[in-house]
């Protein structure tokens, strides 16, 4: 995967998916800024932030993923995958459905995810020294591109959605004692039934993870 680094962007997802629509990109691709000043988070949120995070945003062909992959798990997916690189740093980091990076009980980082024709485009922000954005930060003594590449080189196995799935069943119970946004509404997460496809089941409805 091709991978270009800046000092500063407004936002790496922006910046990608313009570079990607005048071809100056192909993909698979990766864009990273050691800041970010106006980054796109859930809910049209912004996530921005300085020096000593980690800010990037990818863009892989459909072709490319699992085939057992659900699009609509597709955060739940990449950002697992990112869990557990942070691991190997921090056992206290856990994955809140569906795309929700906490340290404890503490949010530190987030995934959205964007469909576009054959592509798929996953931004990616987490709070690794410092917490400009109003979040809690990991502070990890590691540098931004070095548990980026980490993760890159885990991501491009590709793992299957079984795998990762069969792992994130059991750490979900952790969201339990949570809330998340669904149509701009605030539910609690105590009664949700999570299904094989990542969805759950809130309510009698049936919430899909794609954010």
């Amino acid at each position: 995967m091709e991978l270009l680094c800046f000092d500063s962007l407004a936002s790496t997802q922006t910046y990608l998916i313009a570079e990607l629509k005048n071809k100056s990109l192909s993909v698979p691709s990766c864009i990273m800024a050691k800041e970010q000043t106006f980054g796109i988070g859930s809910r049209d949120n912004s996530w921005e932030g300085g020096e000593g995070n980690l800010f990037f945003s990818f863009a892989v062909s459909l072709e490319d993923l699992p085939e057992d992959l659900p699009l609509s798990s597709a955060s739940i997916y990449f950002s697992f995958i990112m869990k557990e690189i942070i691991h190997k740093y921090d056992e206290s980091i856990w994955l809140k459905w569906p795309n929700d990076l906490y340290q404890e009980s503490h949010k530190v980082g987030g995934t959205i995810t964007k469909k576009i024709d054959n592509i798929l485009l996953c931004g990616m922000g987490i709070n690794l020294q410092k917490n400009s954005n109003g979040f809690k930060a990991l502070n990890l003594d590691v540098e931004p591109i070095i548990l980026l590449k980490e993760y890159l080189s885990a991501l491009e196995k590709y793992p299957f959605w079984k795998q990762i799935f069969s792992l994130y069943r059991i750490e979900f119970e952790r969201s339990r004692a949570y809330s998340t946004h669904i149509n701009g509404e605030k539910k609690s997460l105590k009664n949700a039934i999570l299904s094989e496809d990542g969805s759950l089941i809130i309510e009698n409805k049936r919430v899909y993870s794609i954010r």
